[in-house]
């Protein structure tokens, strides 16, 4: 079911795993924001679905991120970031 990432989709994957990974060390970041965050690069690593899948998963994941009221403004940034990413993975 899986086929190889293209090298752009392998870069967007990246890009979007290092923001994830900074909101989880960021210390203003509440728990809830994070195990979130987690489950995201977990499901990058995902290899029995398609780029297109995996993209999509993450962006609902964090899409529900930005509605938190308890999410401080710049991680806010940082999510709409990523979804910008992950909108130009397609199948």
């Amino acid at each position: 079911m899986s086929r190889q990432l293209t090298e752009e989709e392998k870069k967007a994957f990246e890009n979007v795993e290092y923001l994830l990974s900074s909101l989880i060390a960021d210390r203003s970041v509440p728990r809830n924001i994070k195990r979130v965050a987690q489950r995201g690069i977990d499901e990058l690593h995902r290899e029995d679905e398609t780029p297109g899948v995996l993209a999509s998963n993450v962006m609902y994941m964090v899409d529900d991120l930005a509605a938190d009221p308890n999410i401080p403004f710049h991680a806010r940034t940082t999510v709409y970031r990523i979804i910008s990413i992950l909108e130009k993975v397609k199948d």
